[in-house]
């Protein structure tokens, strides 16, 4: 789990908030587990994504660069 989901309050899979009852975010962590974040978490905009051999980087245009590990900023 990266800082961004940390402090996130959209879903970085589907985009949907995450404070909204009755959405089940379950399968969406399990996903983020084995994919990179697709939306940003503090904004809901679609992320560009890179997928690297090593790791990811999603870049949000407002909130900037999240990563799955250090060598990759």
């Amino acid at each position: 789990m990266t800082v961004a989901e940390d402090t996130a309050g959209y879903c970085g899979h589907c985009g949907e908030p995450l404070d909204v009852g009755g959405v089940d975010h379950t399968g969406c962590g399990l996903a983020l587990q084995l994919e990179p974040p697709r939306y940003c978490g503090q904004c809901r905009r679609r992320m560009k994504v890179q997928v690297t051999p090593t790791g990811w980087a999603a870049t949000c245009s407002r909130h900037g660069l999240t990563h799955s590990s250090p060598g990759l900023a």
